[in-house]
């Protein structure tokens, strides 16, 4: 399934590409994406590992407040710096970083600098943060 959105949320617009971009047994080149990205906040599925994608992220800003009722997300920095807002806290990222947001905790990804990072959620997770 390929879809690409420009979805807008209080004025900022998330790219997000939901077609898988490389298939088994293919080497998976994160870096020439996230290098060729010139948007704010980026999204592309890069590949699916059984019932999960894994997705990589160009972000910088904020997202808007969200959580997913159902699943997990994992959350990996390579380059940059992520602060997760959470009700209570917040989680700050450094590269080769990770944490795993649990199902129905409400969250907010941002980034006070260019971000690449990869997400690992199930396939029916459409990243729209709703």
């Amino acid at each position: 399934m390929y879809l690409e959105s420009s979805m807008s949320t209080a004025g900022f617009p998330y790219v997000t590409r939901l077609n898988t971009q490389f298939a088994p047994l293919e080497i998976v080149a994160e870096g020439a994406i996230a290098g060729a990205c010139t948007e704010r906040w980026f999204n592309q599925t890069l590949c699916q590992v059984n019932d999960s994608v894994v997705r990589l992220g160009v972000v910088e800003g904020e997202y808007h407040w969200h959580k997913h009722e159902d699943d997990d997300e994992f959350f990996y920095v390579i380059e940059g710096q992520l602060f997760i807002d959470l009700e209570d806290r917040i989680i700050d990222l450094l590269p080769r970083q990770g944490v795993v947001i649990p199902r129905g905790v409400m969250h907010r990804p941002r980034a006070p600098e260019r971000t690449v990072m990869l997400m690992v959620e199930t396939k029916d997770i459409v990243p729209t943060g709703t």
